[in-house]
């Protein structure tokens, strides 16, 4: 009878230390990632909210009828409020809205509601026909900082509306 020599299989302790000192190199680094990822998706998911917002407000210029100066706007409780007094204004309005998009405040308020997230100013330009109006407006966040040059993030559009 032929005895067989066993040979012993496995991983030394050498090969399985270095497995584990690259298994936990590219650990840090994808944990190292992380915090940039959520910065990113937090800046992304603001940046979307401030679009949406500007949607909003640029529906509700151009919903509303032109009104000559004095006259109260026609759109009732459905609207956001805004003076639409193009020609006439020298004051932006300011509108204060939520996290979830939804406006708090009434428009310029006195003071930052507590629960604004969102800050936007529209700022109503010299109309450059008769028949057409230009409206700057940014939104920007956190609505407590007023300075655009200290937010956190801003989104800006200029919006044309035949009136």
């Amino acid at each position: 009878m032929k005895t067989r020599s066993r040979s012993a299989a496995g991983f030394s302790l050498v090969e399985i230390t270095l497995a584990l000192g690259v298994a936990a190199f590219c650990l840090v680094a994808v944990f190292g990632l992380m915090p940039v990822g959520l910065k990113t998706q937090q800046a992304g998911a603001n940046q979307t909210k401030a679009n949406a917002i500007i949607s909003e407000i640029v529906a509700d210029l151009r919903a509303d009828v032109r009104l000559p100066p004095g006259q109260a706007s026609k759109e009732g409780t459905s609207g956001l409020g805004l003076s639409g007094h193009w020609a006439a204004r020298a004051t932006p309005d300011t509108l204060y809205f939520t996290s979830d998009g939804k406006q708090t405040g009434g428009v310029s308020p006195a003071s930052v509601p507590t629960d604004a997230v969102y800050r936007a100013t529209i700022t109503y330009l010299f109309p450059p026909t008769a028949t057409t109006s230009i409206a700057k407006i940014i939104v920007s966040w956190p609505a407590a900082q007023s300075d655009l040059t200290k937010v956190a993030g801003t989104a800006e559009m200029f919006a044309a509306v035949n009136r």
